[in-house]
């Protein structure tokens, strides 16, 4: 798992091959990394938990998912994936296809009744999917036999992951939609993406509230206030919070020092920085980067 993946909240990063972007990941926290930050991007994901405990918050909701639990996230949503404390271990798959290889480049029924409004937030299904919840068996024997067809490779493999996302669109939409319409994302938190993808771009910069209030188009105090309301964390606290994030992917997967890591993230101060890696892991980066390099 290449540390650029989750690092940024909208990914850009192309998915599977360029004439069928679709593409499986296994992942495991904490060995590959300890969280994947609050991000969102253009293609579905389905998360589908294979081992262990952990937490997945999708639009800000969060869902404790276990070994079955089934994800659903839509194009732009944001979501996060995480463990609740750190004895907590989690093995789980990420399937991730752009919407583009379902739709008809003619507009026709299926694109503009069905998959459209699906893919926008106009039509609502349940995010959280596991054993006990109607129509649950249905969903992961869809995923099963992704998994299967990726292990056998057959012939046509593109035209059967295909065929079985449309039918896992069906169930969606055909057994399981809400019959209350899709509440749209909160205005302050679409306003807030820009904020979230400028801090991606150039969180090794130098940011202040004023930078950050200007991105969201409003005033420092307006943008605090807002900005506390949606995350229910101080902008400073969140950017603090991203950049240990990724000091402690580099330290896991680079070979660079701790003050090179310092700086690569944003921080002008050592002495700081090693405190508040500390209060978050519970070690020096130094520290930090012995234990994990050694569990892999």
């Amino acid at each position: 798992m290449n540390i650029t993946q989750y690092e940024n909240y909208q990914e850009k990063k192309t998915h599977g091959e360029i004439n069928f972007p679709f593409v499986t990941y296994i992942c495991t926290i904490p060995l590959d990394f300890k969280t994947v930050p609050l991000h969102w991007h253009e293609e579905m994901e389905i998360i589908y938990i294979k081992k262990g405990t952990g937490c997945i918050s999708v639009n800000l909701n969060e869902f404790s998912v276990a070994e079955g639990s089934v994800i659903i996230v839509l194009p732009g949503q944001l979501h996060s994936i995480y463990t609740s404390d750190d004895t907590e271990r989690m093995e789980y798959e990420n399937i991730i296809f752009n919407p583009g290889i379902l739709l008809s480049k003619q507009a026709d029924t299926c694109s503009k009744d069905y998959l459209l409004p699906l893919f926008s937030g106009d039509i609502s299904v349940p995010v959280h999917f596991h054993s006990g919840v109607p129509h649950y068996n249905e969903i992961a024997e869809i995923l099963d036999n992704c998994d299967r067809a990726g292990e056998q490779k057959p012939y046509g493999e593109a035209l059967y992951l295909k065929a079985q996302l449309f039918m896992l669109l069906f169930v969606l939409e055909n057994k399981c939609q809400l019959s209350e319409p899709a509440i749209k994302s909160m205005k302050s938190l679409e306003s807030m993406k820009n904020v979230i993808k400028y801090v991606e771009l150039h969180y090794a910069e130098h940011i202040t509230i004023e930078d950050a209030a200007e991105i969201a188009s409003c005033s420092p105090s307006y943008f605090m206030k807002c900005f506390k309301k949606t995350f229910h964390s101080s902008f400073i606290d969140y950017l603090k919070n991203y950049r240990l994030t990724i000091a402690a992917r580099m330290l896991t997967q680079s070979d660079g020092s701790v003050l090179e890591i310092c700086e690569n993230v944003g921080f002008d101060n050592l002495s700081y920085f090693i405190r508040s890696f500390k209060a978050k892991y519970g070690v020096t980066p130094g520290k930090y980067a012995i234990i994990t390099k050694s569990m892999q």
